[in-house]
This record gives structure tokens, C-alpha cells and sequence, in this order.
């Protein structure tokens, strides 16, 4: 029995980043031999082991084959005959296809350790095809290590594209493409992944409302860089990209059927879905622009209306959940930062409406109808309160 360390665990010590988890491959073992030393099988598809003290994830080297449709058509063949160079190069980059011994000698069969240091995703095997979801992956490796310079190899790159034009893409489960999503989301360069999946032409099927938006704009890259900690909500995150893609299209009927669609297709979260609903609404409502850093406070106060605020906070129901306005402020901010002025403002003037006393009406005896109306005109007299308030 032989065990190795492989795949990111070994790119990111070459790398010289923090490793998260590690995955070993065990050659020349069977499920019986690893079962007597104590390790648990947690894989249905594939012969993978609990480490009985780490709780790391131990495989037995395999091959595999295609055989069928859809990300399930796999047949898996493990045993003690194959070799780890077998297994390696059923993996995707050469990158990721190297192991490592328990001396820390890399063993390296791909040449993955000239494409890292040439920074370049290349493939490893003709066998990446297979599999259509890689197409993703490698859009979220762009995401995360595109500040260390890497690319995508031409010959990878084609091969990509030929499988976006396969029924296979479109075979992939909505429930894979939100997960490699949400993770690229909150890497570093969020941004590079849509890029990366329209040059390959992925977002046609998946993404089609984003075809034609131009990720390399300047505007995207507010998420990279220097900013790549905010938003910090995956909910934050995906609602900037909705709205950044938003000003490709304009208006606001079309963006918000764009989600519509884009909801049921991927069968978004509910959370995710609603927040970024609410920032394309209400920067709308509250008529959010790309202004100069310098305007005043003044200047924001003249140009919003008591109605418009308290329709927007009626649209994201401030009454029953507060909080709502942090989530859609911190994305308004990120997208708008000028209007850091109304939004202040806007803030002061729902935490005023929030302090009406509906018992205070009631006891002045208003009753079924009346409440409402004098509940609507109590928060639109706070608001209307503010904004007439000399700044301090």
C-alpha cells in the first residue's frame, strides 16, 4: 500500500498557499485492506475512505470510463493493479494531476509543474471532455488565481468551446452549475468566471440574459483586487453581478425578467433570488446614478421623494425584516459608492419611519381602514421629516 497526497493540495504548496483540505490516493490497496486499518467508506460511486483520526479523504487509485449521458455515464474500475500514474491522468489540469510522497518528492507525470510556473490551465487528456462541468471549474480557478497571472492553454480553451455545443452541457443538473457558481462568486475575481464562460460559450445555455455582456468593462472589476472581501454575502455578490449586468440591457422590466428566468433555470435560492430583485428595484425607485464623488448631501436630499422611500421600503417589506435594508445598502454602496450621501439619508429616514407608533394610532381611535391610511401618512410625515432636515 502506497499513499500519496494529490491534486490541489500539492498546486497549493507549490503555489505557497494555505491548503483548506487534503486528498491522498491509495495505490495497490482494496476496500477490504483499508476497512482492517480502521478508514470509513463514505463514497457510493467511487471507493473513497475516512481517515479514522483526520477524517481526510483517502481514494483508491482508479480509472474511469465513459460510458453513458450526463455527469452519472461514468464506470469506475479500482483495484490494487492500478497505477498511480493511471489515476492522475484521469484528472483534469496537469496542475491538479501531480501527488506527492510522504519525503515531499513530486511525482509529476503531466508536466503540471512547468504549467504552473508558466501559470497556464492546460488539460491533461483528451478525457476532459467527458465531463462538461469542468468547463466551470476552470472558469472558478480563473476566478481565484487570476491574480497569479494564469491563463487558459489555446488547445484547452477550443476544447472547451467544442463541448459547450454538446447536449451534454445542457445535461448538467441546475444544482452543479449554482454550486461551482456560488464558489467562483466569492473567490477573489468573481468576474473572470463569467468571462472565461463566455469565451468558451457556456453562458449560452446557462447564462444566455449575460451573452452579450462585456465582463472585461471596468465596472466588474471593482470586485477584484483590493476589494475582493465585499461584498461579503454570497447573496451581496450575486446581486452586484446582476446589477452590473443590468446597465448592458437597461430599463428595468427586462433585467428583472432576465432573473426571472435565470431563477427557474438555475433553481436559485430564495435568498439569493430576493436580494438581488430588491437592488435592481429599488436603485430604481430610489434612482441610484454613477455621480461624481463630490456631490453634496443636499444635492441627494432635493432629488428623492418621501413616496419613493417608503414604496421602496413597502417593496422590501422593512416593517417585518429590518435588516433587509443592511443587505441591499452594502450592495448599493459597493455598485454606487458616490451616493454614499443618499444613502446615508436614506437609512436615516427608515429608521424614522420604523419608530412609528401604530398603538399611538389605534388609541386615537382609528379603526379597520383608518389604521392603514394614518399608518402610511405617519411614515410618510418622518420621512418627509428628514428629508427636510438640515444636514449636521
Amino acid at each position: 500500500m502506497q499513499i500519496y497526497l494529490v491534486g490541489g493540495a500539492v498546486r497549493d504548496q507549490l503555489l505557497k498557499r494555505s491548503i483548506k483540505e487534503r486528498d491522498y490516493v491509495v495505490v495497490g490497496a482494496t476496500e477490504k485492506q483499508m476497512l482492517a486499518e480502521g478508514f470509513t467508506r463514505v463514497g457510493k460511486d467511487f471507493p473513497v475512505f475516512l481517515h479514522p483520526s483526520t477524517k481526510e479523504e483517502y481514494a483508491l487509485a482508479r480509472t474511469e470510463r465513459k460510458k453513458g449521458f450526463g455527469y452519472a455515464g461514468f464506470e469506475c474500475h479500482a483495484s490494487p493493479e492500478v497505477t498511480l500514474e493511471q489515476d492522475l491522468l484521469r484528472r483534469d489540469l496537469t496542475i491538479n494531476a501531480m501527488a506527492m510522497t510522504e519525503n515531499q518528492e513530486i511525482i509529476d507525470p503531466y508536466n503540471g509543474q512547468n504549467d504552473l510556473n508558466q501559470r497556464v490551465f492546460r488539460h491533461v487528456s483528451a478525457a476532459f471532455a467527458e465531463d462538461p462541468l469542468r468547463v466551470f471549474r476552470i472558469a472558478r480557478f480563473m476566478a481565484r488565481y487570476h491574480s497569479y497571472g494564469f491563463s487558459i492553454a489555446p488547445e484547452t480553451l477550443l476544447l472547451m468551446q467544442s463541448m459547450c455545443t454538446t447536449q451534454e452541457m445542457q445535461a448538467i443538473s441546475a444544482e452543479r452549475i449554482w454550486q461551482e457558481t456560488a464558489r467562483a462568486l466569492m473567490e477573489p475575481a468573481p468576474f473572470r468566471y463569467f468571462q472565461v464562460l463566455k469565451d468558451a460559450g457556456a453562458l449560452d445555455f446557462w447564462f444566455e440574459e449575460w451573452r452579450n455582456v462585456d465582463f472585461h468593462a471596468a465596472r466588474f472589476a471593482q470586485l477584484d483586487g483590493k476589494k475582493a472581501s465585499e461584498p461579503k454575502k454570497l447573496e451581496q455578490r450575486f446581486a452586484v453581478v446582476c446589477s452590473y449586468a443590468s446597465n448592458e440591457v437597461g430599463g428595468i422590466n427586462e433585467p428583472l425578467h432576465h432573473l426571472d428566468t435565470m431563477r427557474t433555470r438555475l433553481k436559485l435560492p430564495n435568498s439569493v433570488f430576493s436580494l438581488a430583485k430588491m437592488l435592481l428595484v429599488e436603485s430604481q425607485h430610489w434612482e441610484f446614478t454613477h455621480q461624481d464623488d463630490a456631490e453634496s448631501e443636499y444635492g441627494q436630499r432635493e432629488s428623492l421623494k418621501a413616496h419613493q422611500l417608503l414604496a421602496g421600503f413597502d417593496h422590501i417589506d422593512l416593517w417585518r425584516n429590518p435588516k433587509r435594508l443592511e443587505d441591499v445598502s452594502a450592495c448599493l454602496l459597493f455598485v454606487f459608492p458616490a451616493q454614499h450621501h443618499r444613502l446615508a439619508l436614506i437609512q436615516r429616514c427608515a429608521n424614522a419611519s420604523l419608530k412609528t407608533n401604530v398603538k399611538a394610532i389605534i388609541a386615537a381611535g382609528k379603526i379597520g381602514a383608518e389604521i392603514k391610511t394614518a399608518l402610511i401618512e405617519a411614515r410618510l410625515d418622518k420621512i418627509q421629516a428628514q428629508l427636510e432636515q438640515p444636514s449636521t
